[in-house]
């Protein structure tokens, strides 16, 4: 099973919370509200948009190349964790 299936409940709340916020900002846009009010919108949802990519990689790097929690090299896991980390870091 994929781990977009396994997790696909939780994946589709947050997709369906950013939808919310693209609302709120079309909302915003039309009610000419202050400009700095809608870059504070943009800007969390590019925080979740980051924070969805970001779980997606991960999630991948476990499923489908190698989960460090459950390698049986030492070497491979400790790549494999160091390259989450990277890609954590890389998306904050």
């Amino acid at each position: 099973m994929s781990h977009t299936i396994k997790h696909q409940a939780k994946l589709l709340a947050r997709v369906r919370r950013m939808k919310g916020q693209m609302e709120a900002i079309e909302t915003a846009l039309l009610a000419e509200a202050p400009c700095g009010d809608i870059l504070n919108m943009v800007a969390s949802v590019r925080g979740a948009m980051t924070g969805l990519t970001a779980e997606l990689i991960e999630d991948h790097i476990r499923e489908h190349v190698v989960n460090p929690d459950r390698e049986e090299d030492p070497e491979r896991a400790k790549g494999a964790a160091e390259l989450i980390d990277v890609i954590r870091s890389y998306l904050k």
